[in-house]
């Protein structure tokens, strides 16, 4: 009996840790790499790549400026609040926990691009 209950416990954790890894963010607009194409040269808007440094020198879109996730929170500053925030990184898995932080620290308007750098080749 307790083996069954320890068994639905640790399904209910997977479940949940799970949906919290792959559900996007509450009020974090998705997008695709094809709808970054069309908008990619949008005035006002902020794109940032929250990959590491070396991996932006290797390559990355024009037009996206280079804050890695780790410096995010430091330099969030440099952002504007009310304009929209477009984010990428490689897979699209750092860029949904920087749309994440972005969020919870007041930003408006934010878009993950769904897939990163991966979806764009």
């Amino acid at each position: 009996m307790s083996q069954m209950i320890l068994n639905i416990i640790l399904f209910v954790l997977l479940v949940w840790f799970l949906t919290s890894r792959f559900i996007p963010p509450k009020g974090v607009r998705m997008m695709t790499a094809a709808e970054l194409k069309r908008r990619l040269k949008e005035p006002g808007v902020q794109y940032i790549d929250v990959r590491t440094p070396l991996e932006f020198q290797s390559y990355h879109l024009p037009g996206f400026r280079n804050i890695p996730l780790h410096e995010l929170t430091a330099r969030a500053h440099e952002l504007s609040k009310e304009k929209e925030v477009i984010v990428i990184c490689q897979s699209g898995m750092r860029s949904q926990k920087a749309s994440k932080l972005l969020k919870k620290m007041g930003f408006q308007h934010v878009t993950n691009v769904k897939g990163g750098l991966n979806a764009w080749q």
